[in-house]
């Protein structure tokens, strides 16, 4: 693996009004169900960062330190980067009330839920940025809870020399492969581990091909079953693990993410600028490669973009 990322190639165009206003460029790779690179362009074996696309990994270190958890959808939870709606706010409350904690144990920011009607909503109401309300706070939960499971200290949880993120650490490592080149503190503030996107789309691969009955199964299962658990009601990820049954999907910020299909294969993607709206036209594009055509994947083919509240243009894919 590379010691620094190189950045990519063109992969979507931004047309308005039949204009090409501008240009994401990015790196992509496709597996097969073997592991076997199938399409891959810019650079997929140097070392990204590749943020909330690693949160199923860090789940399934989670489950072998010893969590345990009765409900799938409180599992899916630990692997969300959820937008703040209700039904979020409400599952990371009770499991933290059923731990004897408040959010004042978790490490992640006060913010505002990520949704736009959410957010309004709040808002509205008087309210303002809380700890629940943060995407990673599923996560942060899941750490706490596994730490009392295994008799961690909870203090100091999100720090990388701590026993729980040594074990977090261990098995990023194991599915993709490889030892991470750097360690980062992510927006939420636990560590963020470097892996290459081939590393993390061979991860994928094997979380959605493993033994059921397995942490790493029961991991993709909980993902796929509570799809709008992870991401929202207008998540990207969620939506379209809904639209391609037995598909799984994670975001990361920075333009980044991951997906996998048992028996057909998986892909991993960044767009070096971050901008997540040129995600999903390339993540298309990359399925198709892999012989996916679910007629429901179209309607993320393109991202619409408006001109005086109509649509005028769009992003698309020029892979």
């Amino acid at each position: 693996m590379g010691k620094t990322y190189e950045g990519g190639v063109p992969l979507a165009e931004v047309i308005r009004s039949g204009f090409v206003e501008g240009v994401h460029r990015g790196s992509v790779v496709a597996l097969d169900a073997t592991g076997a690179a199938v399409a891959r362009v810019g650079d997929v074996t140097s070392p990204i960062f590749p943020r909330s696309s690693n949160k199923p990994l860090q789940t399934v270190g989670m489950i072998r330190a010893g969590l345990r958890l009765g409900d799938s959808a409180d599992l899916a939870l630990v692997s969300a980067s959820h937008e703040g709606e209700d039904f979020h706010r409400a599952r990371v409350g009770g499991l933290l009330a059923r731990a004897g904690l408040d959010e004042s144990a978790l490490h992640c920011p006060p913010d505002l839920p990520a949704d736009d009607a959410a957010r309004a909503a709040v808002l509205r109401a008087g309210g303002g940025p809380t700890r629940i309300q943060m995407n990673c706070s599923g996560k942060h939960t899941g750490m706490l809870l596994t730490c009392q499971a295994a008799g961690w200290p909870e203090e100091g949880y999100w720090r990388s020399e701590h026993p729980l993120q040594e074990r977090l650490r261990a098995a990023v490592e194991e599915f993709t492969d490889e030892p991470p080149a750097a360690v980062g503190i992510d927006g939420c503030g636990a560590p963020v581990l470097a892996v290459s996107l081939s590393g993390l789309a061979l991860a994928y691969l094997r979380l959605v091909q493993a033994e059921p009955g397995s942490p790493e199964r029961a991991v993709a299962d909980s993902i796929r079953a509570y799809p709008e658990i992870v991401g929202g009601t207008r998540a990207d990820d969620s939506r379209v693990m809904r639209a391609v049954p037995g598909l799984l999907a994670k975001i990361g910020v920075e333009g980044v993410i991951a997906a996998a299909a048992p028996g057909v294969g998986a892909v991993a993607l960044k767009i070096d600028d971050g901008a997540g709206r040129a995600r999903m036209p390339v993540l298309v594009s990359a399925l198709r490669r892999l012989g996916v055509t679910a007629p429901a994947l179209a309607e993320f083919a393109e991202v619409p973009l408006l001109g005086g509240g109509r649509p005028v243009g769009a992003v698309r894919s020029l892979w």
